[in-house]
């Protein structure tokens, strides 16, 4: 089912803007993540971030470290720890894939958007990316910059 706007279960939670500047992306994969009840209640009232997060993989599994997840006041007693490691779930194959990916000079798994799928689940994109260095980071800039100044021309004449 296409991801639309009108889908009423599809809601983004937390984006990872700076990710994309920071990172040359080269795939994507989206895995399912392991909640508390306490964490998905706070995600439905969109209080997560992920922008210094980042995922990695030990002992044959996929975690996310350093995301943060609001408290959920209601849940005072029996609430989570908002920084706490959660495990992301992929496939065997896709984790042999990831790891593969990592051992490789530079590259390492970004958080990209965590989101509520089509069926009210929480899931999260991950990104196999390099670092980017100043040079193209500037590059990337000064692109996306002629880009805008063309649009503005092209809709002048």
């Amino acid at each position: 089912m296409a991801k639309t706007k009108t889908d009423p279960n599809y809601k983004v939670i937390a984006e990872n803007r700076r990710a994309r500047y920071d990172y040359a992306i080269e795939d994507d994969i989206e895995c399912g993540i392991v909640l508390q009840g306490s964490e998905v209640k706070s995600l439905r009232e969109n209080s997560a971030n992920i922008a210094e997060s980042y995922a990695m993989v030990e002992d044959g599994e996929l975690w996310l470290t350093n995301s943060y997840i609001a408290p959920y006041e209601p849940a005072k007693t029996w609430g989570h720890d908002e920084r706490r490691k959660r495990k992301l779930l992929v496939s065997k194959k896709e984790l042999a894939r990831l790891w593969n990916a990592t051992q490789r000079k530079g590259m390492t798994l970004v958080p990209l958007v965590l989101y509520f799928n089509h069926r009210g689940i929480a899931k999260m994109k991950i990104g196999i990316a390099k670092g980017k260095k100043t040079v193209d980071k500037r590059a990337t800039e000064a692109k996306r910059d002629w880009n805008r100044q063309k649009q503005r021309l092209l809709k002048e004449h």
